[in-house]
């Protein structure tokens, strides 16, 4: 039977009632009373004992910790004194917005198994409880190295450059009387304090917010009271002052002061009458992860729709706050939101750093890295610059594009753009899985619905983050006449496909994009990412299978050319593994150049390791999770595990097999990192590059990434990351080097037969 999809004002009135009848019955004492999640976090391990613990199974890197590895090599990045001021104040933010998904998903997802009591263990041993203790050692050593990085190091360095961020007690009578006239506009009427007594019950508190804790006291009676404001997130985080007429004629002083100091400033006036005690901020997050029950839900759309409205009152698993802070006040929010004291973390900087973002923002440029602009391959650019006709262009064979440094508008973007406005095209069929709010793509899917060519658009509602731009653009999709799907059952849609049905004089062609990065032209000019462009017959056969799979009801498991998971991929990985393994085995040259977002899964890291035993050469390529263990004697010697990161997110899955000397180099593109959510539970894409050219491109970035010394960290045996050492000769950086080489294309001299006037076929 289908499952009802609830009223959402019903649903929090109904969670509201609960949570008085709970906070009625809890007693004061913090840790007592409270609900399982808060329960267990007051028994939680020590980081000591967790230390302690020596798992008996050392073949496995916890995810986790793993994870927070990553963190830091971003944090690294903010503190490097070479990089420009503005990106690393970037980085300090970017640093911000990973812990802020890693409490709303990893560690949510940890407190739910430790308040269940479930006795699962990770591949590396830890039980929830002894990975949140480990997590919360961990946090606390890198929030404090944030901390004093920004306090120490980047606010001082910026405010020598002219970029201030004041608090409200050092401004001037001028500067006070400045901030009086835009509290009074713009922020005093959004306002809303909440007070907590027996008439007014303990607000909820919204993820990720910025708030204040206010003490007052009503110097009538003497009474002291509670009393949150929530500071308004769609409100700047930092309010700029005008300049005062004295700085510096050769540059402009801009001085910012911090949303919540201002509104603290200015607190008598939200609360008139009454005396304020103290005020301190604080910021809550919460359980963010969708809960959908798939097979119960009528329309996936609306219950997505639901499920985001909810989100709101998740669990809360994190609470910062100012060191200041009162233990009065830290136990109220202790108690009132169910955490216990290890959930609770003091940030002694501004909270929610990731509000530098707004400052990444000001138009200094010689304060960030030069400026480049994406390049147009040579095969995609006609006489004068002009466009070219990319059905044209592709049939003379496959095109590779390399993004950031080839352009997405004028390759992918473009590809669209014509398949919408061209006659000859019958139907479009691409997956959508993140893309931007003006997403250029989507709108010209809608423009080719409207010009009766036949459009099916995947939209996957499950995209973490993304569920509710996804939703909005699911809806658009639909009133323009498009066959919009969101998948099947059970599985992400995850793959990176776009399928064009084009009626040529010769007959019906089929068009392909297949790649590893999402179509969403922002993340695009920061994200690294790979694509392929073809009119291969055999991959468009099998990209029509698979949108028949993904739109319709299908058992086809087999395809000519692509891997596809759950069904496939997994299985194919291993023999390609084990294949190394044998040619070594054999006395040859065995070699593995793997270059992905995670590596997780336990039978990918045993086949790993066992072709590293059959001495097979292994060079691994991860930004982010690695649960690999490199160097260990007889067990890992023939495997190094290397991260590079620098100006721009790798992003690509690029999978090599074969010495390429003695036996044909396979290579493969597309979706898939190696994790069980990847290989199990999503519908994932790998393609083969056969052509020798596009070969010769994908081993020269796998070569250049291998040669980096600037921008590489490596994995050590012990889990920890260190920098590469700088070779001799001029340092090798894989951005710029990479960069150069995108340039350098372009002045090549063209190649007619690939240049096509557009309309012409």
């Amino acid at each position: 039977m289908a499952r009802k999809l609830d009223d959402p004002a019903e649903d929090v009135d109904a969670r509201k009632r609960d949570h008085e009848r709970k906070r009625a019955a809890a007693p004061e004492t913090v840790g007592e009373g409270l609900s399982p999640i808060a329960a267990e976090a007051a028994t939680r391990p020590t980081a000591e004992e967790v230390a302690a613990k020596s798992p008996d199974d050392l073949r496995y890197l916890n995810r986790e910790l793993s994870w927070l590895e990553l963190s830091l090599r971003v944090l690294a990045q903010a503190e490097d004194p070479s990089s420009p001021l503005l990106e690393r104040a970037k980085f300090t933010a970017i640093f911000s917005d990973l812990h802020d998904e890693f409490f709303q998903v990893r560690v949510a997802g940890l407190k739910d198994q430790a308040a269940a009591g479930l006795g699962v263990t990770s591949p590396d041993g830890l039980t929830p409880s002894e990975q949140l203790g480990a997590i919360r050692a961990r946090v606390v050593d890198l929030v404090d190295r944030q901390s004093r990085l920004f306090v120490d190091v980047l606010g001082p360095a910026l405010a020598r450059e002219g970029i201030s961020i004041v608090d409200h007690g050092s401004l001037r009578d001028g500067d006070r009387a400045q901030l009086d006239g835009v509290f009074e506009d713009r922020i005093f009427p959004v306002l809303t304090p909440l007070a907590v007594d027996p008439g007014h019950p303990f607000p909820y508190i919204s993820n990720l917010s910025l708030n204040l804790a206010v003490i007052v006291v009503d110097p009538g009676t003497g009474q002291r009271r509670f009393a949150r404001v929530k500071v308004p997130p769609l409100l700047p985080r930092f309010i700029a002052l005008t300049d005062d007429g004295n700085a510096d004629a050769r540059r402009r002083v801009q001085r910012f002061v911090p949303l919540e100091d201002v509104i603290a400033a200015h607190l008598g006036q939200l609360f008139p009458g009454m005396d304020i005690e103290r005020h301190h901020p604080f910021r809550v997050t919460r359980n963010a992860d969708l809960t959908l029950e798939e097979e119960e839900a009528d329309d996936l759309l609306a219950a997505v729709e639901v499920e985001l409205r909810r989100r709101r009152f998740g669990n809360a698993v994190r609470l910062e706050v100012d060191p200041a802070m009162t233990d009065e006040v830290r136990t109220l929010l202790i108690r009132e939101l169910e955490l216990g004291p290890d959930d609770v973390y003091e940030i002694d900087a501004p909270l929610e750093l990731a509000g530098l973002w707004a400052l990444y923002e000001i138009d200094r440029p010689e304060l960030k890295d030069p400026p480049f602009s994406p390049v147009t391959q040579t095969r995609l650019t006609g006489p004068d610059d002009e466009p070219v006709d990319v059905f044209g262009a592709i049939r003379a064979g496959d095109i590779l594009v390399h993004h950031p440094y080839d352009s997405f508008t004028t390759s992918v973007e473009m590809f669209i753009k014509q398949a919408a406005s061209d006659p000859q095209v019958l139907a479009i069929k691409q997956t959508l899985y993140r893309t931007s709010a003006d997403s250029p793509i989507v709108k010209s899917l809608i423009r080719a619905a409207e010009r009766g060519k036949q459009v099916a658009a995947l939209v996957e509602l499950k995209a973490r983050f993304d569920e509710q731009a996804n939703v909005a653009w699911a809806r658009a999709l639909e009133e323009a006449g498009v066959h919009v799907v969101y998948g099947l059952v059970g599985l992400k849609t995850h793959s990176k496909t776009a399928l064009v049905v084009r009626q040529e004089p010769d007959g019906i062609r089929r068009y392909c994009h297949i790649g590893t990065g999402n179509y969403n032209p922002k993340t695009a000019r920061m994200y690294e990412d790979v694509g392929l462009l073809t009119s291969d017959p055999a991959l468009g056969a099998d990209l029509t299978d698979l949108f028949n799979l993904l739109t319709g009801y299908s058992r086809q498991v087999s395809y000519r050319k692509i891997l596809l998971a759950p069904t496939s991929l997994r299985a194919r990985m291993v023999e390609l593994i084990e294949a190394e393994a044998a040619v070594a085995t054999d006395g040859g040259h065995g070699r593995i150049v793997m270059k992905m977002n995670s590596l997780v899964d336990p039978a990918i890291i045993d086949a790993l390791y066992a072709a590293s035993q059959a001495g097979v050469d292994i060079d691994l390529v991860i930004r982010g999770i690695c649960c690999l263990r490199p160097g260990v004697p007889e067990l890992s010697d023939h495997i190094r595990v290397r991260s590079i990161l620098g100006r721009y997110l790798e992003h690509s899955r690029i999978y090599r097999f074969g010495d390429g000397e003695h036996r044909p180099v396979e290579l493969l593109i597309g979706s898939a990192d190696m994790m069980p959510r990847n290989l199990d539970r999503r519908i994932e894409v790998l393609v083969p590059v056969d052509h020798p050219d596009l070969q010769e491109r994908l081993l020269e970035v796998l070569d250049i990434e291998l040669a980096d010394d600037t921008l590489a960290w490596e994995l050590q045996p012990d889990a920890t990351w260190a920098r590469v050492g700088r070779g001799p000769g001029e340092p090798a950086n894989s951005h710029h080097r990479l960069q150069e080489l995108a340039c350098s294309r372009t002045r090549r001299r063209h190649e007619p037969e690939h240049l096509l006037p557009i309309g012409r076929s």
